[in-house]
Parts: structure tokens; sequence; C-alpha cells
């Protein structure tokens, strides 16, 4: 089991679903924990009844039905799926109104979805899911990229009241895929994971949506610019070695 999920955490993200696949034919009896532990690339299904899209996640999976935030039904119908309680319910369907504004503003566009259950220490788990596909033919609005994705899931786990205040531990994870096909760049593919946690002991005076909207934003900003650092800026000093701009190469070649 270990090997599969240090297996899985360096696989590409536009390959996970198929590596997974053959893991779970594998490994039978670990299907149950592969599925709970491995972060796949985030799917979306439409919400007829809501007329929204919503995106689909182990978190409000129940059998093989998901549940719409919108609605709250689940897509195919099931009678007995599990729902929130009627307070966390309403506190999931101002968190949904409130992230949508936060994914248009930061995102300019793509789709979100929030998800909250209760747990057993009498607190509740929120994960918040934004995918934003960049691809020219989809919610890209630059059109630089002939393929492209980000899907970032937050899952916050929210402890009881204690004098006014609450434990919270967020756990991170941000799913990159990109693929650009034009003269200027060539052909060029990068994809990769990154997860982070995050605990914090916050005042409840301002609400739950106050504490944990302000602690994915500063996640997403730290995480953002990791990824810029390690991946593009890794690459791009990687690719300038081995390719020198033309300009750096007359430099060095000896005058004749």
């Amino acid at each position: 089991m270990e090997a599969a999920l240090g297996l899985m955490r360096r696989m590409p993200p536009k390959h996970t679903e198929t590596a997974l696949s053959a893991l779970l034919s594998l490994l039978p009896r670990h299907s149950s924990d592969l599925l709970s532990q491995v972060d796949q690339p985030l799917q979306v299904l439409c919400d007829i009844d809501g007329g929204k899209e919503f995106i689909l996640c182990e978190y409000n999976r129940d059998a093989d039905s998901y549940r719409s935030p919108w609605s709250s039904k689940y897509h195919p119908p099931l009678e007995d799926g599990t729902q929130p309680s009627p307070e966390l319910r309403k506190l999931e369907i101002e968190a949904n109104e409130i992230f949508a504004i936060y994914r248009d503003q930061y995102y300019e566009g793509g789709i979100s979805s929030v998800y909250m259950w209760e747990d057993d220490n009498e607190g509740f788990v929120a994960c918040f899911l934004i995918k934003k596909d960049g691809s020219k033919t989809a919610h890209g609005r630059r059109g630089y990229l002939e393929e492209g994705a980000w899907d970032a899931i937050h899952v916050i786990e929210v402890g009881p009241e204690e004098d006014g205040t609450a434990h919270y531990c967020l756990t991170s994870t941000v799913m990159l895929s990109l693929t650009t096909d034009d003269e200027s760049s060539g052909t060029f593919s990068l994809s990769g994971s990154i997860r982070r946690q995050m605990n914090m002991d916050l005042s409840v005076a301002e609400g739950h949506l106050c504490n944990m909207g302000r602690m994915i934003e500063e996640m997403e900003s730290k995480m953002r610019n990791s990824l810029d650092q390690v991946y593009f800026g890794k690459t791009k000093e990687m690719v300038c070695t081995l390719r020198p701009p033309a300009e750096v190469t007359q430099m060095r070649m000896p005058e004749s």
C-alpha cells in the first residue's frame, strides 16, 4: 500500500486515472484506501434541477451517485443518500455563493463546488473545489494553451468551538497540467501536483466562512508561488542551460 501511494505521488496528474485503475485491479483489497487517499483530476457533471455544473469527488459521492451542492440532490437519483444537517446545509449554500465570487476574481471563470458534512468529533469538514480548464476550447480566455487544467482541492477540518475559538486543519492539493503547441513556444508539456497543510486556532467571532476563506486564500497564494518557483523556474533554468538563447550563444562564441 505504501509503495502504491508513493507511486501515485510521483505520477503526472494527466496519467493519474489510468495508473489508479491499474492499481485497483492489482490491489482490490485496498480499493477503498486508494480511492480515499489518492487525489484525481476533478470531473464535472451538470445539475439539471439547478441548471449549473458541479464538481465530482470522493467527498460528495455515495455509492455510485454524486450530490450537487446547488440542489443537494444526487445524480443519478439516490433515495437514501447522505445529507448534511439543515444548519450545515445552510452554511454550505452560503459558502458556494461566496466561493463562486472568489473563483471569478482569482481564476477568471472555471467551476467551483463546496461540500460540508459532520465528523465524529462534534465538528464538521468542508471541501472547497475549483476546476479551471484553460484550454482554447474551454474556459481559457487568453488562448495561450492548447490544453491546460488547474484542479484545486481544499479540505478543512473544523473542530468544536471552545471559549470562542475553533481549531482549523487545512489540507490543500493542486494539480496542474498544460500543453502548448504553436510556432513561438513549440510543443511543450508540463504537469505535476503539490500538497500542503496548515493548522490554525482562530476566533469564530466573524464566522467559520471568514476564517476558512482567509486560510484558503493564504494557502493558494503560497502554493502558486511554490509552483512558479519549482515547476516553471526550474524548468526555465534547465531549458536555458541545455538550449541557451541565440544572443547568449553569440556572446560566448570566440571572435575570428
